[in-house]
């Protein structure tokens, strides 16, 4: 073979490596690929036939390696059956890390709806996933990404968990339908306070109690208050469940700050097995 010929040979050799690598990206650093952007994964060992999936969005600055790198959590993921999945944001223009296009009344360069549906319709293809099982979560920013999409398009997933994560300013006047959504947060988070706080001129986190109001309101929930009201761990954790068939709504507090906190992912995965 010529050295033409053997160059061409190990181009092409390198290119299909580069190929594979990318199709197969369970747990590896590389990201899969679909349209608009990229996301990583991890499957849980000797699943058989379709397994539902725990979707995490990452907070400001976050990016989805490093939310597959936080072994605990996805460990404990992964050991209850689930895949999990973790979708990138956007590169930020200055500085490191990626973000979210989260809020509908700002310019956005990239439709992150059409683009999470993406993310789960091709998972679910490639690794023979349950697409109706399906659980959108996101911590922050990807908390406020998650209760954007929920509003927005109900019916995406099977239900919601934002962290530390809701509404801005002005809040939605109304959502599309109701959901089973589980809203945690910390009382003594001062990033992201529970009354909301301006960030910048003319950038206003909501108020997290305003947000479950309409959440209320959105689900069809019958009692302004809470029909439930239990101390579970470190939680307390206020319940709807007259609501519109099928809907549910939770809000957990605990007295920390502005974090995932401990037992979250038990916490949310007992929720999600126990349908309203």
């Amino acid at each position: 073979m010529n050295t033409i010929g053997f160059g061409l040979a190990i181009g092409l050799a390198l290119a299909l490596v580069a190929s594979a690598a990318k199709a197969d990206c369970n747990g590896a650093a590389v990201a899969c690929e679909v349209p608009g952007g990229t996301y990583h994964i991890v499957l849980p060992e000797g699943a058989k036939g379709p397994v539902p999936a725990i979707i995490l969005l990452h907070g400001y600055g976050g990016e989805g390696l490093g939310t597959i790198r936080n072994k605990a959590m996805v460990s404990l993921m992964s050991g209850r059956g689930y895949a999990v999945i973790a979708p990138d944001g956007q590169r930020r223009s200055s500085g490191a890390g990626r973000t979210w296009d989260f809020h509908p009344d700002r310019p956005a360069t990239r439709d992150e709806i059409g683009f999470l549906i993406s993310v789960a319709d091709d998972a679910a293809a490639k690794y023979g996933l349950d697409r109706s099982a399906m659980l959108l979560a996101g911590f922050s920013i990807g908390g406020s990404m998650t209760s954007y999409l929920a509003c927005a398009r109900p019916d995406a997933f099977a239900a919601y968990a934002p962290v530390a994560g809701s509404f801005w300013r002005p809040h939605p006047a109304g959502c599309a339908g109701p959901v089973r959504l589980l809203h945690t947060h910390g009382t003594a988070d001062t990033t992201v306070p529970l009354l909301g706080r301006e960030v910048a001129k003319g950038f206003e986190q909501g108020n997290v109690f305003e947000a479950i109001e309409i959440w209320r309101i959105t689900d069809r929930c019958t009692s302004v208050d809470p029909d439930v009201t239990q101390t579970r761990t470190i939680y307390t954790i206020r319940r709807w469940s007259d609501c519109a068939p099928g809907a549910e709504l939770d809000f957990a507090l605990h007295d920390g700050g502005h974090s995932i906190p401990k037992g979250w992912a038990k916490m949310a995965m007992d929720w999600f097995e126990t349908p309203p």
